[in-house]
Formats: structure tokens, C-alpha cells, sequence
């Protein structure tokens, strides 16, 4: 199987079964980002609980890029240090301004590697962002407090 195909497969399960698809109720953040060009939408909760990231839940609608973006840092960034979530946000950052030039830390970002070739597409890094930029609004809200 072709790398390329197996990180569409990733993608389209993350966005057919998404981790974490349904807000919670109680939570120290909520935000709720739109991308302007397309009209995808994220709202995000975020719990932090002791320095760790304890709970992030989200709603949305949007393309299988921006759905399955969210899903799979929703589930990668669960149970992680704020220092160790920024690590990885930086990481996937770096990754989608590569412009196809990067492949990713797998063992750093997991299947958000699957998203390596969005990098080469300028008008799908903001689908591919658009949960990520949510996670950190959503942080400095939840660090304010």
C-alpha cells in the first residue's frame, strides 16, 4: 500500500468516526472559528486540569480535511503538558508551512502526518489549521482564568 493511500485512509476515518465529536458540557474554554474562505467551522472546548490538557471536545462542519484535522488533535493532545502540546502544535505548524517539503515527525505527531500533503495545497492549510488555531485561542482563554 502507497504511503500517500494510507494517509487518505487515515483521514477519511478520522473524518467518518471522529474522536471527541460532541461538546462537553463543562469546560474552562470554548471558542469557535470559522474559515472564512470556505466556511468550515470549529467549536472547541477545552478542560486543563494540573498543567496537563485533561479534556477537548468540538463540533463541526466543514470538509474531511478540517473535520479529521480536529479529531485527530483532539485525541493526540489529550492527557499532554501545555508545554508538550505546544511542542506538537509547533510541529504541525512547521509542517503545513512546508509546502510539501516536510514529511512530519511521526512519532511526534502520529496521524497528523497524514496531513503532510495538504501542505502543498495553500488553500487547504487553513482547513487543516483551523482546529489547531480554535486549541490555542482556547488555551490563552483557559490560562486567563
Amino acid at each position: 500500500m502507497e504511503l500517500d493511500s494510507l494517509y487518505q485512509d487515515i483521514i477519511l476515518d478520522h473524518y467518518k468516526h471522529p474522536q471527541n465529536k460532541k461538546l462537553a458540557t463543562s469546560y474552562d474554554a470554548q471558542v469557535h472559528h470559522i474559515n472564512p474562505s470556505c466556511g468550515d467551522e470549529i467549536t472547541l472546548n477545552l478542560t486543563l486540569k494540573d498543567g496537563l490538557v485533561d479534556c477537548i471536545t468540538w463540533d463541526g462542519v466543514g470538509c474531511s480535511i478540517s473535520q479529521a484535522s480536529v479529531s485527530i488533535l483532539s485525541d493526540l493532545l489529550k492527557g499532554k503538558t501545555i508545554s508538550q502540546a505546544q511542542i506538537i502544535q509547533d510541529e504541525f505548524l512547521h509542517l503545513m508551512q512546508s509546502k510539501g517539503s516536510k514529511d512530519g515527525s511521526a512519532e511526534l505527531l502520529e496521524d497528523a502526518v497524514a496531513l503532510a500533503g495538504v501542505s502543498k495545497y495553500p488553500a487547504r492549510i487553513k482547513c487543516a489549521l483551523l482546529g489547531w488555531m480554535a486549541y490555542k485561542d482556547a488555551v490563552v482563554q483557559a490560562q486567563s482564568k
